[in-house]
């Protein structure tokens, strides 16, 4: 079983601005009780008790991008028995993107990229991070990557799903993975209804798998019965041979443990699909 998306890190190795600030709510949440070290041996604890022995990490807007994917490449070498592909940070609009992605390509674990294009209405509305699908180097930036064998981890709000999907469809060659299944953030019953009109842009992409994680970012209180109509509709967009589970550990250890966000997924998905989202599905994007 594979984990498609967590995160690690080391505050005396790496900077993370936003780790480190203190006093700073986030759309998360207080992060203050994830404000400590997050390293490979707890995590790798929590989730092979569950079944899992190999994962991908993602990266987590530390100060500098490359030093950070150096830290995660010395923890792969580091730990051969357990298997760990990365996703990286890269500006996709940056002029001398090639030039940066020759450096990360020299990272035997390097899989992916992922620039965050929204995070929530209320953080993307104060840093203008939305502007990014306003750039038109970004369609090139997106078909480079590609062109390198690399993926995109795609982290946005449904809001933004209409206009992304009419950027994507012109990099049909590089696969995409949509972070957390598109961060539906409005748990109301309309919010509901419009987040499944809103997908159906974005799952019409053959190109385009969906992460099932993070769910718990806009649900602190989250069941397993109110996570399982997102779950659902996730499965019947993109069918289990486009889904994919993470644990967003540890962002989500602030509202579950592990054993229990993996036991809730398995009790939502059939079991006839659990080799696919947990296992099949990663393994085909980020190890193949």
């Amino acid at each position: 079983m594979i984990d498609a998306h967590h995160h690690l890190w080391d505050l005396s190795a790496i900077e993370y601005p936003w780790l480190n600030a203190q006093g700073v709510k986030r759309f998360f949440g207080d992060p203050t009780p994830i404000q400590k070290d997050y390293l490979i041996g707890e995590f790798c604890m929590d989730a092979a008790a569950h079944g899992f022995d190999s994962s991908v990490h993602i990266q987590v807007g530390a100060h500098d991008g490359l030093a950070e994917a150096r830290w995660v490449q010395s923890i792969c070498d580091a730990n051969p028995n357990w298997p760990m592909a990365q996703v990286v940070f890269c500006d996709l609009t940056s002029p001398n993107i090639n030039e940066i992605l020759i450096e990360y390509l020299k990272l035997s674990s390097v899989r992916g990229v992922r620039q965050i294009i929204g995070r929530s209405p209320e953080e993307d509305g104060q840093t203008g991070t939305n502007a990014i699908l306003k750039s038109d180097a970004l369609l090139s930036g997106l078909q480079l990557i590609g062109e390198k064998g690399l993926s995109f981890d795609l982290q946005l709000i449904p809001e933004l799903m209409s206009a992304t999907a009419e950027i994507l469809q012109d990099a049909p060659n590089t696969q995409v993975a949509l972070c957390h299944a598109g961060s539906p953030h409005d748990r109301s019953a309309i919010g509901l209804s419009r987040y499944t009109n809103q997908l159906r842009g974005i799952s019409a992409l053959s190109h385009v798998t969906c992460k099932l994680s993070g769910l718990g970012m806009f649900d602190h209180f989250w069941t397993t019965e109110k996570i399982k109509p997102i779950v659902d509709v996730c499965l019947d967009q993109f069918g289990e041979d486009r889904c994919m589970f993470g644990s967003n550990f540890p962002v989500d250890s602030l509202y579950s443990d592990y054993e229990r966000l993996v036991h809730s997924y398995q009790d939502i998905i059939p079991n006839e699909w659990h080799s696919s989202v947990f296992s099949e599905v990663a393994n085909r994007f980020y190890f193949k």
